[in-house]
Order: C-alpha cells, then sequence, then structure tokens
C-alpha cells in the first residue's frame, strides 16, 4: 500500500522522531510503499495564503503554492501522523498543514447550498495517529477527554475519508521517557501496524 507518514516536531532527536522512524522501518519491512513528509525538515510553510483562502468557495481551490502535498495525500491508502500534543491541541506546523492541504477538491468537496461537505479521500483506509504528551493519561482522557482525538477522527477524517480505519496512540508523561516504557510504546506501534495488512 502507499503510505504517508508526516512528522510534526522541530527537533531533529525528538520521540516523535523515534516513533515515526519504528513507523517506516514496520511499514517499509512489510513491503509497502512509504513517504515521509517531515514538516520541519522541510520547511513547510502553514500559513494559508491570501490565494488560497479567496478561492475556498471559489469554482477551484488555488493549490499551485503547494507542491505535491495534495497528490501525496490522495494517494495514501495509510495516513501515519506523527507529532506532540501541546497544550490539548495540534502543534502549529501540523494544523497549518491540515488547514492547507485538506482543502476543497484535495480532500473534500462542498455540500450543495454549504450542506454535509463531500468526501474526496476514498483512497485511505488507515489512519494511524501517534503523538507523545507531557500530561499523564487521566487528565487527557478523563478531564480533557481526548480532544486531539476527536477533532482529528471525527472533525477531520470522518468528513474527509468515512471509510478509513483510525487507531490513536498516545504516549503519555512524555517529558519523563523510561527507556522500558520507550520500548513497549515502539511495540505497540510495530502491533497496530501489523493490522493494516
Amino acid at each position: 500500500m502507499n503510505c504517508l507518514v508526516v512528522l510534526s516536531h522541530p527537533l531533529p532527536d525528538s520521540l516523535n522522531r523515534h516513533f515515526a522512524e519504528t513507523a517506516i522501518a514496520e511499514l517499509t519491512g512489510a513491503g509497502h510503499q512509504v513517504e515521509l513528509l517531515d514538516l520541519y525538515r522541510t520547511a513547510y510553510d502553514p500559513r494559508l495564503t491570501p490565494a488560497e483562502r479567496s478561492s475556498y468557495y471559489g469554482e477551484r481551490f488555488d493549490a499551485s503554492a503547494l507542491d505535491a502535498h495534495p497528490k501525496t495525500l490522495r494517494e495514501a491508502e495509510v495516513l501515519v501522523l506523527v507529532f506532540p500534543t501541546w497544550w490539548f491541541g495540534l502543534p502549529a506546523m501540523l494544523k497549518g498543514w491540515v488547514d492547507r492541504v485538506f482543502a476543497p477538491g484535495i480532500a473534500f468537496d462542498h455540500g450543495s447550498d454549504f450542506g454535509p461537505i463531500k468526501p474526496l479521500l476514498g483512497e485511505l483506509r488507515h489512519v494511524v495517529v501517534i503523538t507523545t504528551l507531557g500530561s499523564p493519561w487521566w487528565i487527557d482522557r478523563l478531564l480533557m477527554r481526548r480532544p486531539v482525538r476527536r477533532i482529528l477522527k471525527r472533525g477531520v477524517f470522518k468528513a474527509c475519508a468515512p471509510k478509513a480505519r483510525f487507531a490513536m496512540l498516545s504516549f503519555y508523561a512524555a517529558e519523563k521517557p523510561q527507556p522500558e516504557r520507550v520500548m513497549r510504546f515502539a511495540g505497540e506501534i510495530r502491533r497496530r501496524l501489523r493490522e493494516i495488512g
């Protein structure tokens, strides 16, 4: 399958990079085609351009400044997002990628008279989200009710790729990453990716 791994972390030696490399090794080892999109390393610009915004409801969305991102997303059968959760939200770089690339004519089409949008990511079969959080599990799950999971699963992928299976793996208390916990989590990543077939 065509797999797209999107990494969003500014540090080259981060846990997120380690987890992204774990995912890439598992997917390539299983014979899948894997493309890594490292948003920081490629100096991706997360800002929606005036041309993009002004064409959002026009006849055709202006994707001319997005390079190959739309094509890569449209062709992906597996999408793996790897990022830190900061302030219970997506990092700005990844949020900007979603804002710009999950656009009309790419990830969805507008519904008639601004009704429900029409999904366009029909090739996407699996979405795996891998994130690190500084907080303990109970704050994210019990107090905050997993906002990142809700936004991605229900707000983004249910709208743009409703047939894709969604999985989220969260590494909590990431500021104290004992080696045995990191190894166990990497093992969970490998197990989850083996399930995609």
